[in-house]
């Protein structure tokens, strides 16, 4: 068997009610939600019964993934399933940097929750959203988005599918134009134009933030959302930088493989990160919390 890398998620697959059976079943799961329901009260009543809409609000959104993330983390963990890597999809690379090491587990939630604040901030300042674009080649979405003063490519998540942010006012358009090309828009669950141009001024406040606290290099090779290669430098910049650029997550997922790894486990209430590996790897390994049972049972202890 080859090497174990835990993916956290990003936003977009949050739902009321997620972590509420890990934090009822399993004690590691409690400790890391009691954490953080110490540092931001009402965390809890969030994650087990906010609504859709409020979990959709990115400064509630990032501390409950946070949360939900780190206490499965953290059960798996317990259980014998230990990763030889890790990285994370946007917010997710915080919460990895919280598993591996990298920033204590109460400095991760504390950097979580300024930087959800502040990219909200940042989304406030104008009307805009995000689409994942399917079914169509790079440069072909590329070539869509110079087309139009403000929509920008931004994730690579996986073959067929990049995400691309910009103003609502030109999305629309914006969709047709992919239509027009043989592929699809899908409108995400997000409120903001997040890893593009529109996310500059969070970017540099969030490394104002980063600038204040303690960062180690961690116990395992975390892959950063900028370079898609493992952290070898400050992780503050790569930190600051990842909320206002793209995402190399095919890249990331690619090398990942060339280093040896061959099972990836999604930690996050969805699958979305699954699938986008079957479609990059279609021989790996892939499971997700969101099938605790079958994880604990097929995943060999490392």
């Amino acid at each position: 068997m080859g090497g174990v890398s835990f993916l956290f998620s990003g936003q977009g697959d949050q739902f009321p009610g997620m972590g509420q059976n890990l934090y009822e079943t399993y004690p590691a799961a409690r400790e890391v939600f009691d954490l953080c329901e110490r540092l931001r009260p009402g965390t809890l009543a969030q994650c087990f019964q906010g609504t859709a809409e409020e979990l959709k609000e990115t400064v509630n959104t990032q501390p409950c993934l946070f949360a939900m993330e780190l206490a499965a983390a953290a059960v798996l963990e317990e259980k014998g399933i230990v990763p030889q890597a890790a990285a994370g999809f946007s917010l997710g690379e915080v919460t990895a940097a919280a598993f591996t090491g990298v920033a204590e587990r109460e400095t991760g939630f504390r950097l979580v929750c300024k930087r959800g604040a502040l990219m909200q901030a940042a989304a406030e300042q104008a009307d805009t959203a995000m689409a994942a674009v399917v079914k169509l080649e790079p440069e072909t979405v590329k070539e869509l988005c110079s087309r139009y003063s403000q929509v920008y490519p931004v994730n690579f998540n996986c073959p067929g599918q990049i995400t691309v942010s910009g103003l609502t006012e030109q999305m629309t358009p914006f969709a047709a134009d992919v239509k027009t090309a043989g592929g699809r828009a899908i409108p995400l669950k997000v409120k903001g134009a997040f890893h593009s141009p529109f996310m500059a001024e969070a970017a540099r406040a969030f490394a104002g933030e980063l600038a204040q606290v303690q960062l180690g290099s961690g116990r395992m090779p975390l892959y950063a959302n900028v370079t898609a290669r493992p952290y070898g430098c400050d992780p503050r910049d790569l930190l600051a930088k990842q909320i206002a650029s793209p995402v190399l997550w095919e890249n990331i997922i690619r090398n990942m493989a060339e280093a040896g790894i061959d099972t990836f486990v999604e930690i996050g209430p969805g699958k979305t990160l699954t699938n986008m590996v079957k479609k990059i790897l279609p021989q790996a390994k892939t499971y997700c919390v969101a099938e605790l049972d079958t994880l604990l049972r097929e995943v060999a202890v490392c």
